[in-house]
């Protein structure tokens, strides 16, 4: 119906994403009601899954990069329960450690700090993306799941990429006079991501990191991957867009 197109295939840019969303949505309720199924059964179905399983949650509780007014260039730092053994306990183990985690922010920096980000996550004024790793770990110790908890992050790259013709990452980017020692390659990028991934080797473990370079950075998507995505879930959110060609290239 729509029939647009750019370089990347279908764009919806005669009758928009939005619209298309909703009328998508409308259909699929309205195909799940004529077969007398709940939604999720009736996509479980058109997706030819048999046997639906819900995946382990990821709970984004501390938030940075634009979804944020504090100095972190990181969008989300997520936990992710692997040691639940179902989806109710999951949800319990992410709320625990959540309001564990505000009692920490309180402890270190006044009851003012445990204000929340654009995404439910607590966002203090904390200066380091270290820092907000190590808040994360002192509340799932103090809720007392280190043993079922490991940890994940959405860095968002693009938000703070410079652009091809420069090809850094700013990670002052919300500061207008940010030094350029912040501006750094994707090669020092990737440094700062086996760092984090050793800090926490045998304690929390990073296990999952979405969007850690621009969506147009390919080289050093298949650089990162080929360094760690045998022991880190790589994931493409911005990568890919669910668009098929750039699934497909992915």
């Amino acid at each position: 119906l729509d029939g647009t197109q750019n370089e990347w295939g279908w764009c919806k840019k005669k009758l928009g994403a939005n619209a298309i969303l909703g009328v998508s949505l409308a259909l699929c309720r309205a195909g799940a009601a004529a077969k007398k199924q709940p939604l999720w059964q009736y996509i479980a179905d058109l997706a030819g899954n048999p046997t639906p399983c819900l995946p382990v949650p990821s709970f984004n509780i501390i938030n940075g990069g634009s979804h944020a007014g504090n100095k972190l260039a990181m969008q989300e730092f997520m936990i992710l329960p692997v040691g639940a053994t179902s989806f109710t306990e999951a949800m319990q183990i992410g709320s625990e450690v959540y309001h564990n985690l505000k009692k920490v922010i309180k402890g270190r920096y006044g009851l003012d700090a445990t204000a929340v980000g654009d995404e439910g996550g607590f966002a203090p004024n904390i200066q380091s993306n270290g820092e907000a790793i190590d808040l994360i770990e002192e509340a799932i110790k103090a809720a007392g799941y280190t043993d079922k908890v490991k940890l994940g992050m959405d860095v968002a790259a693009s938000e703070f990429y410079t652009g091809a013709t420069d090809a850094r990452y700013n990670l002052d980017f919300k500061n207008e006079n940010a030094p350029e020692s912040e501006k750094i390659s994707a090669d020092k990028l990737t440094e700062v991501y086996e760092g984090f991934i050793a800090k926490c080797k045998n304690s929390s473990d990073i296990v999952s990191i979405e969007d850690p370079f621009d969506q147009d950075d390919w080289e050093s998507w298949i650089n990162f991957t080929s360094k760690v995505g045998n022991d880190v879930q790589i994931v493409g959110d911005d990568l890919t867009v669910t668009n098929p060609t750039r699934v497909q290239k992915a």
